[in-house]
């Protein structure tokens, strides 16, 4: 048996870790609450983030919390052309051809990751990963607790944003009733595009938190949009409340799981959480029947 100090220290670094998680689904909820697909680009578009970060600290020797200020706007204009330049013409209105386009970009993107960077594993130097905050007897990790303030910073923006300006205004519209949406003036395309923007700025700030504590090489966004998906589907699709309280769930579910299971099993936890929400509450915890 561990000590509860133990413990509870595993559950907040849980809880820190999810709010990364989260990020990385909320770009993958909010795509889906609009455009009503599964983006299956999501974690290569992550990938594509996370050397983006590691290669301006090789390169400039940028500190990644720089470099994710500027690379947001960046994938911002990235997220906004793909979709408006690439998937929607590429899908013809049919959602199904959507889910092709993307699965195809994620296929291209991987493989000319593969074939620019091979598959070396690259990490950003220091001794970042190893710096702790002393809060009474608890050891919290820094670049966490980083994480997680920034990750609830951007979950608030990305709120007010959809509550609060007529941009937001109008990608709730377009997100309930596409049509009666384009009939009041609303430029569906264009909005959809935006959505697609955030959410891929939603990954390079992700990336930013992520890189002075894991690494990158091109496959390593499969495993966390592997967990965004169990996400999402927890939290509810569509839903950023759920997209936010799901991922520091499945952080904390993960943490302690791999502090009983070992590190092998720590996310073990995580689909079987996957299954039965699919079984008991397909909905999720904030979502809506259709």
């Amino acid at each position: 048996m561990y000590s509860p100090a133990i413990v509870i220290e595993a559950m907040i670094n849980g809880l820190m870790t999810g709010a990364v998680y989260a990020l990385i689904a909320l770009g993958l909820t909010l795509v889906y609450g609009v455009l009503h697909i599964i983006n299956f680009a999501h974690g290569a578009l992550l990938t594509v983030a996370m050397f983006g970060v590691w290669a301006a600290y090789a390169a400039f020797g940028l500190d990644p919390y720089v470099s994710m200020v500027g690379l947001a706007p960046l994938f911002f204009l990235f997220g906004y052309a793909l979709q408006r330049l690439v998937i929607g013409p590429a899908s013809h209105g049919d959602d199904g051809n959507i889910l092709l386009v993307t699965l195809g970009l994620a296929i291209a993107i991987e493989n000319g990751m593969l074939a620019i960077f091979r598959s070396d594993t690259r990490t950003i130097g220091g001794d970042a990963a190893f710096q702790v905050v002393e809060v009474g007897p608890l050891l919290l990790s820094r670049p966490r607790l980083i994480g997680f303030a920034g990750a609830v910073l951007v979950t608030v923006v990305l709120w007010l944003i959809l509550s609060r300006t007529d941009t937001g205004k109008a990608i709730r519209a377009v997100a309930k009733e596409k049509l009666g949406a384009s009939l009041v003036g609303v430029d569906v395309a264009h909005i959809y595009a935006v959505t697609f923007g955030l959410g891929c700025a939603c990954l390079a700030i992700a990336a930013g938190l992520l890189m002075p504590t894991f690494y990158v090489n091109p496959r390593v966004g499969n495993a966390f949009v592997l967990v965004a998906f169990t996400i999402v589907v927890l939290g509810g699709m569509g839903s950023i409340p759920g997209a936010l309280i799901g991922g520091l769930f499945i952080g904390v579910v993960e943490s302690l799981g791999g502090l009983y299971l070992g590190d092998s099993l720590g996310q073990l936890g995580i689909f079987l959480i996957f299954i039965l929400v699919l079984l008991f509450r397909p909905t999720g915890l904030f979502g809506v029947k259709a």
